[in-house]
């Protein structure tokens, strides 16, 4: 494998665990939001999805981000009658959302984007040091 075939992996990992932090922070700002509407439903938690992906052009086999999806559990409910969000019984809906877990993921998406970005510097400093050397 050349240097410029693990910088192409490393770049593919990175994109991917960049849209994984995205769409945590994303879960994370939306977790204490309700409906805007009395009974309405409240944001709803994001996934993503990876998928391997063959690179024509390079011959690698890369990872990419598959799909966008949306959590499909249920919503917490807390009796809040005074709440605008209530509906007739006086519950309001809140996103199906874990802080706790949502932070568990972006520390791994962000270790994760850490361990690719480790071979990235390794190999700009191999081609750094080979130019060096051919002056």
């Amino acid at each position: 494998m050349d240097l410029s075939s693990a910088m192409t992996i490393a770049a593919a990992g990175m994109r991917a665990q960049s849209a994984r932090l995205r769409v945590t922070a994303e879960n994370l700002a939306n977790a204490e939001s309700t409906a805007t509407a009395a009974g309405g439903d409240p944001f709803r938690r994001k996934t993503v999805s990876f998928a391997e992906r063959a690179d024509r052009d390079s011959g690698l086999e890369l990872v990419d981000v598959a799909r966008y999806g949306e959590d499909g559990s249920d919503f917490e409910l807390r009796y809040q009658p005074g709440h605008p969000a209530a509906d007739a019984a006086g519950y309001v809906k809140y996103p199906n959302v874990s802080p706790l877990i949502e932070l568990v993921d972006m520390r791994e998406a962000q270790r994760s984007y850490e361990a690719n970005l480790n071979p990235m510097q390794l190999a700009r400093s191999m081609i750094g040091r080979t130019l060096d050397l051919l002056r």
